[in-house]
Order: structure tokens, then C-alpha cells, then sequence
């Protein structure tokens, strides 16, 4: 094989990876980079919020007043990890949350504790539900004494929970609040620098207006069978009301009404920051708060952002790898080879015509480079058999025959003799 017939060859292979490489990378920009962009499987975080406020103290609902102490340190916290179901197309987090005051130890200074399951689309971050699958679930309250397995209660979620989708946009979204069991509009408020990564600014008002007032309260939905903490019959002196009959039994209804700003990292729709007032207080006209539960506000703690940071940047890098860097790569490598390859057919057609030359000339049977240089085809000799004869023109008769040649006859040599001999 001469040289100009590797080079071709050559050339129609490089010209090849450089259309492979261009598909793979058409490929990993378009449908890997859909794959990939998916709430993970694998999430399991601690989140600390720290703040303080207004607390009930349990304890006083026993005694003659109910006693609530402002200005009390409290710390939020929040667990969230992955259960089943959990596969290529939905995820379920489970989502256990307390409050506690940092002054109490252990269970003393418990204020709230929910326990939320959720199961939702990774792609969309949407929750899963319909009529046969709520999509959700709460965990049934126990008392301190009830060792008894925990059970869960159907709740039907609906919106976004815990976070917010990929590729998120400068929109409302609907944000879903296990407190009051029912989603509320998220509303984008802005761009906002969080440790050096730029976020969306997110606002959801939960029975608060525009202006921080109270406009439309939740009345808590109790989670316990007979509504034992959503209505609280006492005396007014318990509640510290003045009136003509201390003992005077009053029922007040327990209200819940929230402010929420999260700081949400665009490319993967982590939360990496988040500050809630919320107010959960008792009273008789729902706009009208007289006894407090928990009136607080409390804040994404450093270590809490900090990681929250660095979590939606290992997000935006595993994103970014396969739907920018290595389609660019690959596209370019492509683009390099099928130029190098249309170079290399090109150079092998002078190579291929001195080829030619050499053998028309004769001078060896050498080609380019010391390349062989094939001889061109002879044509077969046919067979004997086979082969034309050539055609020999026929004499024509003659007429007349050509006179007799006449021949001296010798004489006779004793004739000769007698006459030669005079006797």
C-alpha cells in the first residue's frame, strides 16, 4: 500500500472522530445535561438557624397566669433526608424541624417540632400528588411518656418544598408550608451576593400583608385527633385578661402567620440562605394576638450558609462539566480534527500525481516517499485457440503453364571416347 492510500485512509478516520466528537457533544448539551440537572439522591443536611423572640412558657399553663418571656434566645433547627421512594424520577425528603430555647435544656425548652415527608419530582421539584397518592405526609404528635412507634397522617403537598428546581427563574413560584398545610406564592425580590455566590432573592408571606401587618392568618390545623393544642379552654386568669370574673372560662383559637426570605442559588435551586419571622399566638379575633406560643425571628446560621455555598457551587460544577466544558471541548477537538483530516486528503492528492509521473516515465517503480508504485495492467494474451489469424491474400490460377524447361543432355562419354580415338 503506497503512501497516498494511507494518507486517505488517514484522513477518512480523523474526519470521523471529528463528526463522532461533534455528536457527543450536541448530545451532552441537549439530553445528558437534562439528565443530570435532577434534585440528588444522596442529600442529608443539618440546617441552623439562630435568632430570638417571644416563647410561651409551658409550664405556666399549669399555674395561675401564663408566662411569656421575651427576648428569648432560640435556635431553629432542621433535618432533611432522602427515604423511599426514591429513584430516577422522584425523590422523597423527609424534613424534621424543631424549635427550641437555647436557655432550656432538653426537652423543657422544646417549643415545636413538625416532622414532614414529601415526595417530588426531581426534575421539576413539583410535588407527586394525586387523589391515590398524597404525595405527603406528617408525622402524628406524641407525648413526652408515649413510647409507642410514630404514625404518619396523609397530607397532600403541592408546589415546591425544601427547594427550589434547576435553572430556576425570576418568578413566583409555590412554595409549600407544612405548618399551615397548603402552599403560598414565593415571589422573586431581587438578586443578592451570598459568600460570593449570586442568588435569587425569594418572599413568602404567610397571613401577612405587603406592609408586615397581619391581613389573613392560618388558624392551626392541630395535628393531634381531637384538635387538643388548635383550641385552649381556660380561665381569664390564666390568660391574663382583666374582667369582672377571673374565673370566667375563655377559649381562645391558636393562629399561625409566617414572613419567609430565602436566598436560592439559581443554577442547582439550593437554599443557601433563609431568615423567617413567624408568629404563632392564641387569641379570640384572628388579627388581634393576645397570648404568644412563639413570636420569632431567626436566621441561617454562618456554618449553615457556608455549606449550604458550597453545596450549590459542587452543583454548578457538576452542571457546568457536562453541559458547557466538555461540549465546548469536545466541539472544538471536532472542529480540529475534521479541518486536520480535510488537510491530510488534500496533501495526499499531489502525493497520489507524483505517484503517477514516476510510473508513466518508467524510471523505476518507485513512488512518493519510496512508496510502490503498481504497474498498470497488461492486457492477457488469448489462447491459441482463441486468437485471430491473420489473413493471407490467395493466388490467383494461372492460365497458361510456363514452357518446359529444356535441359542439355551430357554426351554420351564413350561415344565421345571412339570419336576421339583415331584407331
Amino acid at each position: 500500500m503506497n503512501r497516498a492510500v494511507m494518507m486517505r485512509i488517514a484522513a477518512c478516520a480523523v474526519m470521523g472522530l471529528g463528526a463522532a466528537l461533534l455528536i457527543a457533544a450536541l448530545l451532552l448539551s441537549t439530553y445528558t445535561a437534562g439528565k443530570i440537572s435532577k434534585i440528588p439522591l444522596d442529600i442529608d443536611v443539618t440546617l441552623i438557624s439562630n435568632g430570638s423572640g417571644a416563647a410561651l412558657d409551658p409550664e405556666s399553663l399549669g399555674g395561675e397566669h401564663a408566662v411569656v418571656d421575651q427576648d428569648v434566645p432560640l435556635v431553629a433547627q432542621q433535618q432533611i433526608g432522602v427515604e423511599s421512594p426514591a429513584n430516577a424520577d422522584v425523590v422523597t425528603l423527609q424534613a424534621g424541624s424543631s424549635l427550641r430555647r437555647a436557655d432550656r435544656q432538653k426537652d423543657t425548652g422544646l417549643l415545636l417540632a413538625i416532622v414532614d415527608t414529601v415526595t417530588m419530582n426531581r426534575t421539576s421539584g413539583e410535588a407527586v400528588s394525586d387523589d391515590t397518592h398524597p404525595g405527603g405526609s406528617v408525622q402524628r404528635p406524641r407525648n413526652y411518656d408515649d413510647d409507642s412507634p410514630p404514625t404518619n397522617i396523609a397530607l397532600p403537598h403541592e408546589g415546591l418544598s425544601y427547594r427550589f428546581p434547576f435553572n430556576t427563574q425570576k418568578q413566583s413560584y409555590e412554595f409549600f408550608d407544612p405548618i399551615a398545610q397548603k402552599a403560598f406564592e414565593a415571589n422573586y425580590d431581587g438578586e443578592d451576593d451570598v459568600n460570593g455566590l449570586a442568588t435569587y432573592r425569594f418572599e413568602q408571606r404567610v397571613g401577612y400583608d405587603p406592609d408586615g401587618a397581619l391581613s389573613e392568618p392560618v388558624r392551626y390545623p392541630s395535628l393531634y385527633g381531637h384538635d387538643e393544642d388548635g383550641e385552649i379552654t381556660t380561665s381569664a386568669r390564666v390568660w391574663n385578661i382583666d374582667g369582672p370574673d377571673p374565673d370566667e372560662e375563655i377559649t381562645m383559637t391558636r393562629y399561625y402567620a409566617a414572613q419567609r426570605v430565602m436566598w436560592v442559588d439559581p443554577v442547582s435551586g439550593t437554599i443557601v440562605k433563609s431568615k423567617v419571622h413567624a408568629n404563632h399566638y392564641y387569641a379570640r379575633d384572628p388579627l388581634k394576638p393576645e397570648v404568644a406560643l412563639a413570636d420569632y425571628t431567626v436566621t441561617s446560621s454562618e456554618e449553615t450558609i457556608e455549606a449550604q455555598v458550597n453545596a450549590a457551587r459542587n452543583e454548578r460544577d457538576r452542571v457546568a462539566l457536562w453541559s458547557r466544558i466538555l461540549p465546548i471541548t469536545f466541539t472544538a477537538a471536532g472542529l480540529i480534527c475534521l479541518i486536520g483530516g480535510v488537510l491530510v486528503g488534500w496533501f495526499s492528492l499531489p502525493a497520489e500525481a507524483a505517484l503517477g509521473r514516476r510510473g508513466r516515465h518508467g524510471s523505476d517503480d518507485s513512488g512518493f516517499f519510496g512508496g510502490f508504485v503498481p504497474k498498470a495492467p497488461t492486457a492477457e494474451r488469448p489462447s491459441g485457440a482463441e486468437a485471430e489469424t491473420e489473413k493471407i491474400p490467395a493466388q490467383r490460377p494461372q492460365l497458361d503453364p510456363p514452357p518446359a524447361k529444356t535441359e542439355s543432355t551430357p554426351p554420351d562419354r564413350g561415344a565421345a571416347d571412339s570419336a576421339s580415338d583415331p584407331t
